[in-house]
């Protein structure tokens, strides 16, 4: 499996994010204390959006572990965003290449995935044949999480995210019954497209992997007004993580099994998420 964290809120360094935390993903992806492996080494990846909305985020990847890459250390220090998103990978299966590390990249949307889909093997043709002619072109790797992402893509993304993700998780479902496969999906996802984040926590069994969002900087700063840190982040800021980035009580918050939130300017919502069927064409 792997481990993922989001952060949106006024600029701030990358290295702040990724290095200082005294459980910061860097140091997750050797001693993870809630993941499926406790070292996620077989590739990283972080994206990034700047203030300039015709642009495309940034993305970052390598198929080297992230405690060992030390040009990701060096890009750190000098990247400024609003919004991140960083992904240390552990492999269910597909090749360890850098088209394969989240996050994935369309347009203005960026993707990442931690879980499985049981059975991709067997059900992948199918889900992949799903996808919109138009969009097949530009998946480049071969992971069950991009296929997850293409197909919410086809069902309307980028128009209604919640929806979309919803029934990109029942077609999976659909599919994966036809094949007698149980419980196939397991996932938390976060999705952006550079104004807001959606987080999703879902699998079919209804043992879902971890997932938190962080508490408000102003009750943070009620409770440990000691903390240097939390002086220098801005109001609005919110982390959505795997697992915590550092032991403090009352920072951090298990999002519940089977919900999805938002994250924006003057946005955070939590409700429930449950697969939709699609449509029949006609």
């Amino acid at each position: 499996m792997c481990r993922w964290m989001v952060y949106s809120g006024d600029p701030i360094l990358a290295e702040e994010l990724l290095f200082k935390p005294e459980h910061s993903l860097i140091d997750q992806s050797l001693h993870s204390r809630m993941g499926a492996t406790t070292t996620n080494g077989d590739g990283f990846g972080i994206g990034w959006y700047d203030d300039d909305e015709g642009l495309e985020p940034g993305v970052y990847k390598s198929v080297a572990p992230a405690w060992n890459d030390a040009n990701l250390r060096e890009v750190s220090r000098h990247l400024r965003t609003r919004l991140m998103f960083a992904h240390i990978r552990a492999s269910t299966g597909t090749a360890v290449q850098r088209s394969n590390c989240h996050p994935f990249r369309h347009g203005r949307w960026l993707w990442m995935h931690n879980g499985v889909i049981k059975g991709f093997h067997e059900i992948k043709r199918e889900l992949i044949m799903t996808v919109d002619p138009s969009l097949y072109p530009d998946i480049e790797g071969s992971t069950d999480s991009e296929t997850l992402f293409f197909l919410a893509l086809t069902f309307g993304l980028e128009d209604d995210p919640v929806r979309a993700v919803s029934q990109a998780v029942g077609e999976v479902e659909r599919v994966a019954g036809r094949h007698g496969v149980v419980n196939p999906v397991q996932m938390t996802v976060a999705t952006s497209d550079g104004r807001s984040v959606w987080a999703f926590r879902y699998s079919s069994e209804g043992r879902s992997r971890t997932l938190f969002f962080s508490t408000k900087v102003a009750r943070l700063l009620e409770l440990h007004p000691e903390v240097e840190v939390l002086h220098h982040l801005g109001e609005e800021t919110r982390f959505v993580v795997s697992e915590p980035l550092r032991d403090l009580s009352g920072a951090w918050n298990e999002v519940p099994e089977s919900s999805c939130g938002v994250v924006g300017p003057g946005l955070a919502e939590l409700r429930p998420f449950r697969p939709e069927p699609v449509p029949a064409a006609g």
